[in-house]
């Protein structure tokens, strides 16, 4: 098979899309390679396409800006998302992290103006898509809220832990 479609089989967002679906969404999307240590994303640079990343192969490391300069907070395995900010309407200036590739990376990308085609024609399949991408973001939310959590236990319950 090829990378595209052996990618988007681990993807949360194809979970609920049958296999004519994949091929159909396949099209929509481009490989795009990074050497490594490149960034990817760069916060707030108003020239970043409006693009959903699924990683395919390597590992993207993701940054913010702290006081001691960048901190690295998650790295990212093949088929997990990234760009959904902006993918879904929001400005570029709202990307707070950073991403760099660790090694040799594949990533696909799909324009919004291309998922907007397929929201026309098929809007189904793109429905189903947006709640992978729905079901991605939760997950996210969950692992902070479990985190954030276990934090709290730590500084109140353990008489401050500190």
């Amino acid at each position: 098979m090829s990378l595209v479609i052996d990618t988007l089989r681990i993807s949360t967002i194809t979970e609920e899309l049958t296999d004519a679906e994949i091929e159909i969404i396949e099209g929509l999307f481009d490989v795009l390679s990074y050497k490594s240590g490149e960034m990817i994303v760069q916060p707030g640079d108003n020239k970043q396409p409006d693009n959903l990343y699924i990683l395919a192969q390597g590992e993207i490391q993701v940054k913010i800006q702290s006081s001691d300069g960048e901190t690295e907070i998650h790295v990212l395995k093949p088929g997990d998302l990234a760009g959904i900010i902006t993918f879904v309407g929001g400005a570029p200036s709202h990307h707070s992290a950073a991403l760099y590739s660790i090694s040799e990376t594949k990533v696909l990308s799909m324009s919004s103006a291309k998922f907007d085609a397929l929201v026309c024609s098929r809007p189904m399949t793109a429905h189903k898509v947006m709640r992978g991408i729905v079901r991605y973001v939760h997950g996210i939310v969950r692992h902070m809220n479990a985190k954030s959590s276990e934090l709290k236990n730590y500084i109140y319950r353990n008489s401050g832990g500190y």
